[in-house]
């Protein structure tokens, strides 16, 4: 393979080509894996922590794990899959080591809608509209946050992050049929506390 791909620009390298020199010392090679995966490494840590600032240190951490752990990598899984396995790791352990809970909410963040399908409250020109919305993610944040670590984690890889099941599986080391499931019941947990702070959102709206 080193022949295939010696004379290659990095961009046009694959992800597993790109760990297989790293794993030989090219740090150049790595480095053009973090730039790939930046992006969405720092965005799952900003919906796992919800603190700007701290998903910050675990993106660089993340990196900083996977150089260390290169060795260790067995490519049974994309490189992907294997950062975002590290993210989530260190942002519940994160979360767990914090004194008090996060609270507030990015009410204007777009990908909330994929939590909500097209029959809820998706974006809108009408004030009215939008101020609804805001007062629906704002519960919604607080909803996903009163999850339990294992439905909360699952909820946000697919259905914020919109990473497949398949993907998630991988990520958290549980069958299809385990994610599928804790999907809907994270769902179903959600609708209840919506309910009772008064936003009657059917079954088809989340």
């Amino acid at each position: 393979m080193g022949a295939n791909t010696a004379g290659r620009p990095m961009a046009k390298l694959t992800d597993r080509d790109l760990v297989d020199r790293a794993k030989r010392g090219d740090n150049v090679a790595f480095g053009q894996l973090v730039r790939r995966h930046q992006p969405r490494i720092h965005r799952l840590a900003v919906h796992m922590l919800r603190d700007r600032a701290e998903a910050e240190d675990v993106t660089q951490e993340t990196f900083i794990r996977a150089y260390q752990a290169l060795a260790r990598f067995d490519g049974r899984s994309e490189p992907y899959t294997w950062f975002y396995r590290i993210t989530v790791n260190l942002s519940l352990n994160t979360i767990r080591a914090r004194k008090t809970a996060r609270t507030g909410a990015d009410a204007d963040d777009p990908r909330l809608d994929a939590v909500l399908s097209e029959k809820g409250s998706g974006p809108t020109s009408d004030p009215r509209g939008q101020a609804s919305r805001k007062e629906v993610y704002f519960a919604l944040c607080e909803g996903i946050d009163r999850l339990s670590e294992t439905l909360r984690t699952t909820l946000i890889l697919v259905c914020i992050d919109g990473r497949s099941h398949e993907d998630a599986a991988q990520v958290l080391g549980a069958p299809e049929g385990t994610i599928a499931w804790r999907v809907h019941e994270a769902r179903r947990k959600l609708r209840e506390f919506l309910s009772e702070r008064g936003f009657d959102l059917d079954e088809g709206s989340l």
